[in-house]
């Protein structure tokens, strides 16, 4: 048996589940094609010290420090004596968008027909408690963009549509902490619910849970040694 310690068979379940992570992260950033990155793989599972698994990072290009990703932003609230009751939103045969900083009623009615709404919470000032929306599409479309940070509720149906909403649980256990219900119907139309950061785009965010898919497939093949 050599005596070089890096040559030397050792223990190696915590440097192999760092290099099983970045053959992920590599993956994901299209670093690898899926053939490199499952052979790769599975070398990082049979390797037995430490110099194997440096190899197989061999070539690759840095990877960007995690915390360099989108953090989740805090949800921004708005005094309770500044918030109306009641709101519309109707885009027929047209469109109608709301975004930026702004204040939502405590509900909030949207109607689209043969057009298409727009609803992006993600720099709103949300009233405490719940904020109710409810959405019917005709012949249209209604887009409701949530940040990730804000809790979100949805309830719906498509009748020759669809109506795609998201679930996301808050973590505030303040009573007054803001709270989005979406409510909804979509005919011969569609509703759908997104989660965004902050200044990403659809596309942003459509490569970010691309990535964040692989990495949960990935994951679950297991670790040990």
């Amino acid at each position: 048996m050599s005596d070089d310690p890096i040559q030397a068979p050792v223990p190696l379940k915590r440097e192999r589940e760092h290099t099983v992570q970045l053959l992920i992260d590599h993956y994901a950033a299209d670093h690898l094609t899926v053939e490199e990155f499952e052979a790769r793989l599975d070398s990082a599972y049979i390797a037995t010290t430490r110099q194997q698994l440096d190899d197989l990072l061999t070539g690759l290009p840095a990877i960007a420090s995690r915390t360099d990703e989108p953090q989740v932003p805090a949800v921004q609230r708005a005094p309770a004596e500044a918030v109306r009751q009641h709101g519309f939103q109707i885009a027929i045969m047209g469109g109608y968008e709301k975004k930026g900083e702004w204040t939502p009623p405590r509900k909030l009615n949207s109607l689209a027909i043969m057009g298409g709404a727009g609803l992006d919470f993600r720099e709103a000032k949300m009233p405490p408690g719940v904020t109710e929306v409810n959405v019917l599409a005709i012949m249209g479309g209604t887009e409701i963009i949530v940040p990730p940070g804000l809790a979100v509720e949805t309830h719906g149906f498509g009748f020759m549509g669809g109506f795609e909403g998201v679930d996301q649980v808050g973590v505030d256990r303040d009573p007054d902490a803001p709270r989005l219900v979406v409510r909804g119907m979509a005919i011969m139309g569609g509703v759908e619910v997104v989660v965004r950061f902050p200044g990403e785009t659809a596309r942003d965010a459509r490569q970010r849970r691309r990535i964040e898919r692989k990495k949960r497939r990935q994951l679950a093949r297991g670790r040990g040694d």
